[in-house]
Formats: C-alpha cells, sequence, structure tokens
C-alpha cells in the first residue's frame, strides 16, 4: 500500500491495518520456517507496511 492510501485513513483503519499486517507477517515467517514459502520479499513489504503504518501512528498522536 502506499503512503498516499495510508495518509488518508483515521488512526482506527490505521490500526486495524497495523494488526492485520503483524498478523500476516507471523504467517509468512511460519511459512518460511517450514519452507513454505517461494517469494521470500513478501517479508520486506510485510515489514515495511507495519513500519510505515507505526509512523503514521505516532505522527497522528
Amino acid at each position: 500500500m502506499k503512503i498516499k492510501e495510508l495518509k488518508i485513513k483515521s488512526e482506527n483503519e490505521l490500526k486495524t491495518l497495523l494488526k492485520n499486517e503483524q498478523e500476516k507477517l507471523r504467517e509468512l515467517n511460519f511459512k518460511v520456517a517450514q519452507r513454505q514459502l517461494k517469494n521470500i520479499r513478501e517479508l520486506r513489504f510485510a515489514k515495511k507496511n507495519i513500519a510505515q503504518i507505526s509512523t503514521l501512528l505516532k505522527t497522528i498522536k
């Protein structure tokens, strides 16, 4: 998701997105451990999204 799209969202929407991304990252880590994940770059994108959402939440408060 682009940062411009994230800036439009409300604080509650950002919090739910953050929880969803963290859950996705956890599932991806399990898949990597089980050698089921073919595209490892998905981890990078999930971490990047979590960092962007966290940064926006800090600037809102």
